[in-house]
């Protein structure tokens, strides 16, 4: 587990094991999900001044948005004409830096309960991280993110050695025999990358048929005509690591199985969405999505709410921007569960004398308000 405030300057690779408190974490709201949506959320909740915690089962940021394509292009973002992926995450954890907020990676929400005299939440992650919430705005787009695996017994012990299923440290293949497996953008993008620092790059897939982009097929195929890379078509079949450390790669082929020397295998077959826990909450959960009242894009359990990916509701659009809208209108809604005695009142973000000193750093006068 690792913990900061936002933002964070570099993508946090490793994972630290978490020590339990004794007292749980209070906040007025805990976002679990630090995609784009729970980022902008995080900001929001500072804007209308409520207090949160976030918290991701990934080791970095970002969510699907780094996991899956960091350095494509996004041109839907209002008032951006285009940013890639990663862009788009740095610049929403640098809207959050005035509020400080606390980010607790490598932690996955296991328990949620709600307590019957104040109906405020308790929440804790399976690295024994508790929190006690007055409301939950569920961020966690398809819900928790684990890659799809190499159905083969001798895989499981060669796991980050020998075998992976993300690129953390391209230095760590340098001079080394790499076979990637897959078809899809991320298969294809690090075949290209690690040509030009591995020894060798075998890419391995099931066809002849890649799910990619057109232009990096086209260099791909450029790149394995002048001798740059191997394009293999066929399905891993075995791993061969006699001494514990891999050696080659058997692959099935229609023409016949082939030995391949390798000595990494980088598998990345693709991301399998699982709502994991999130299903045993007693939600009302549809398609793999959990239903919201669109009035307030709350739950069926008043005091979580779900936005983003997650959410399900009639004419749903899976857009980063229907995100931003949707958190928006949850944490005014929550504010009511935060503070039941206290009507919050309506400011525009440039009228806000202390928002706009927050943000500036300094004092800054608030815009003087229009006549009637």
């Amino acid at each position: 587990m690792s913990e900061t405030t936002l933002p964070i300057d570099a993508p946090i690779a490793d994972a630290e094991p978490a020590a339990t408190q004794a007292t749980p974490l209070r906040t007025d709201v805990l976002i679990i999900g630090a995609g784009p949506v729970g980022l902008f959320a995080a900001f929001e909740a500072g804007v209308i001044g409520l207090s949160c915690h976030i918290v991701d089962a990934l080791n970095e940021v970002g969510g699907q948005c780094i996991e899956l394509y960091p350095e494509k292009p996004i041109f839907d973002i209002p008032a951006v004409p285009v940013c890639t992926a990663r862009e788009l995450v740095e610049r929403l954890t640098e809207q959050c830096r005035p509020f400080g907020f606390p980010i607790h990676l490598g932690q996955q929400v296991r328990n949620v309960e709600q307590r019957a005299d104040d109906k405020r939440w308790t929440v804790v992650t399976d690295q024994g991280l508790a929190f006690d919430a007055a409301a939950i705005l569920l961020s966690a787009g398809n819900g928790a993110f684990v890659p799809q695996r190499i159905a083969l017994d001798e895989a499981p012990a060669l796991e980050g050695r020998h075998v992976h299923y993300a690129v953390r440290k391209v230095a760590a293949f340098a001079g080394q025999r790499v076979m990637v497996a897959g078809g899809g953008d991320s298969a294809l993008d690090w075949a290209l990358a690690l040509r030009d620092v591995a020894r060798h790059v075998t890419l391995v897939h099931r066809r002849d048929a890649f799910r990619a982009a057109d232009a990096t097929v086209q260099e791909v195929k450029r790149a394995a005509a002048a001798g740059e890379l191997d394009i293999v078509i066929g399905t891993i079949a075995a791993l061969n690591a006699p001494g514990g450390a891999l050696e080659s790669v058997d692959v099935k082929r229609i023409g016949g199985a082939v030995t391949l020397p390798a000595d990494h295998l980088i598998a990345l077959y693709g991301l399998v969405a699982d709502l994991g826990p999130i299903g045993d909450w007693g939600l009302d959960i549809r398609a793999g999505r959990v239903t919201v009242d669109t009035s307030g894009y709350e739950s069926s359990r008043p005091g979580i709410f779900a936005v983003g990916d997650i959410a399900g509701y009639p004419n749903k659009q899976k857009l980063i921007l229907s995100g931003f809208h949707e958190a928006s209108l949850a944490l005014r809604k929550a504010y009511g569960y935060a503070y039941p005695d206290k009507k919050r009142v309506h400011v525009h973000s440039s009228y806000d004398a202390k928002l706009s000193a927050r943000i500036l750093g300094a004092e800054a006068p608030a815009a003087d308000l229009p006549e009637n």
